[in-house]
């Protein structure tokens, strides 16, 4: 073997041994029986010993009990465990702001939980609730991250279901890692479910910190985030005010005032009230993105793109981030810049449909149109109903005068949309580039059932009738268009009748 040969393979098991081991996802059951041994009932008693509340705890590693300050509020003794194996508890450490209590139980028996990172969660990743609803046999949900907030660590929302009961239990990644301790919130009629990250069971130290002002950190992120899921934006405004008020330095309360000042299109409000959670918290990647995306809708894309790359730069792998830099930079007319932009996004998130359908736009804008039909049949792979995808497809389709394709693509867009008067439109130009035009006639005039006001489509309307022979018809579209557009119907007349 050459000396050469020798070195690359030397060089290749160097590589191979500094790549990271990718995690190993497990299946649900295998999640299970994998965390069962970790969580615990926690029974709360009151000085005649009779139960008061009934929740869930985790048992950590140092063989105390993390679980829910509120599950534990108010009592005199505790007990943990499983079924009849109960052990008396003691109240170790309590930090009733982040809602997270700690017991001392000597003697449990169970395997302790492996602990994972909120800080390393992303959006539609999978997760796990295991707990004890009502003191019962242990239960599993299922779920994703809906939402990530604040942080780091992040506080987590999650669509993974949490009874009455299981609060204070694990919530776990798709490896088996404790990430959080669940929580259910159950104000105004909302169902939603949380967790505390993982990472603030380590800053909890012994002894109690009460809540300071009144409302606890997580009260005040839960209910923020219950009025965001009903769309209150009102509501969330009056909250933020009274959060800030009560809270000033905190950056999640003016985070969350931005966000109710942007739906409610009070963008020069939401700028101002982001920029203040940046100048709490300057590495607050979010924020940066919030603040990107106002200032993209006050047109103002200089500063939003600026806004994007401060968040980039914190956080490199934040999907959402690339995407709104790329239709910033589509806005500015940088089309090569939201190319590179989009193709970030989708390293990242390889199936997210938009992502492609909005790289094959800037690709269209710059007249790669091959490259822009891959783009869109990409999208349609993941989103086979994505109407303006099929659309966009049959124009990039007709800009390389492959007719027959596009109007495969057209009809493909009408089969969703039967009333999409652009598709009909297209459709009829396509026939009618292919001369085929009775087709196109029939198309044009299906455009105007939906829109009689569209004067591009009485127009060539007539030109289809006149190029078909039937000048009287073509003369009828004349009159209709000249109600519309009298420049446009003398042209189209002087077509039909020339001089």
């Amino acid at each position: 073997m050459s000396g050469k040969i020798i070195i690359k393979l030397i060089c290749i098991v160097f590589f191979l041994t500094i790549l990271p081991v990718p995690g190993h996802a497990l299946t649900p059951s295998q999640v299970f029986d994998q965390v069962k041994d970790s969580v615990v009932v926690v029974i709360t008693l009151d000085a005649q010993g009779k139960v008061q509340s009934l929740g869930s705890g985790v048992l950590l590693s140092s063989g105390r009990v993390a679980t829910n300050c509120h599950v534990v509020e108010d009592g005199v003794s505790y007990r943990v465990g499983r079924g009849d194996q109960l052990v008396s508890a003691t109240l170790y450490a309590e930090d009733a702001d982040k809602d997270i209590c700690i017991l001392n139980a000597k003697g449990l028996a169970g395997k302790p939980a492996q602990l994972g990172k909120a800080a390393s969660l992303k959006v539609g990743d999978p997760v796990y609730a295991v707990g004890a609803p009502q003191g019962l046999e242990l239960s599993l949900s299922d779920g994703i991250v809906a939402q990530l907030r604040g942080g780091p660590p992040p506080f987590i929302q999650t669509t993974a279901a949490i009874s009455p009961g299981s609060s204070g239990g694990g919530l776990f990644d798709k490896e088996g890692l404790l990430v959080g301790l669940t929580t259910l919130y159950l104000e105004g009629g909302q169902n939603l479910n949380f967790a505390m990250p993982v990472e603030w069971i380590s800053e909890v130290m012994p002894g109690r910190k009460p809540v300071a002002k009144g409302i606890s950190l997580t009260e005040w992120e839960k209910r923020a985030i219950a009025l965001e899921t009903t769309k209150d934006w009102q509501g969330l405004l009056k909250w933020c005010r009274k959060w800030i008020k009560t809270n000033p330095k905190n950056s999640d309360a003016w985070y969350n005032l931005g966000h109710a000042y942007d739906e409610l299109s009070r963008y020069d409000d939401a700028i101002e009230a982001y920029r203040q959670a940046i100048r709490i918290d300057p590495e607050y990647a979010k924020a940066w993105n919030n603040l990107g995306i106002t200032y993209s809708k006050s047109s103002r894309y200089d500063d939003a793109i600026e806004a994007y790359r401060q968040s980039l730069r914190i956080d490199p792998e934040h999907a959402d981030a690339w995407y709104n830099l790329g239709i910033t930079y589509s806005k500015s007319s940088r089309y090569d810049e939201a190319i590179e932009a989009y193709r970030q996004s989708l390293r990242i998130d390889p199936k997210d449909a938009d992502a492609w359908y909005n790289l094959g736009h800037a690709y269209d804008d710059l007249k790669r149109y091959t490259d822009a039909i891959e783009a869109y049949r990409q999208a349609l792979r993941i989103n086979p109903e994505y109407v303006t995808a099929w659309n966009n497809l049959g124009n990039a389709y007709d800009d390389l005068k492959r007719y027959t394709d596009a109007i495969e693509a057209y009809r493909q867009a009408l089969r969703i949309d039967p009333k999409d008067v652009k598709a009909w439109y297209d459709l009829g130009c396509a026939y009618a580039d292919l001369k085929r035009y009775t087709d196109a006639i029939e198309a044009f005039r299906q455009a105007l059932r939906i829109d009689p006001k569209d004067a591009n489509a009485w127009n060539n309307l007539g030109v289809a009738y006149a190029l078909s022979g039937n000048r009287t018809a073509a003369l009828d579209a004349v009159r209709e268009l000249r109600r519309l557009d009298p420049t446009q119907a003398d042209k189209l007349f002087n077509l039909i009748v020339p001089r």
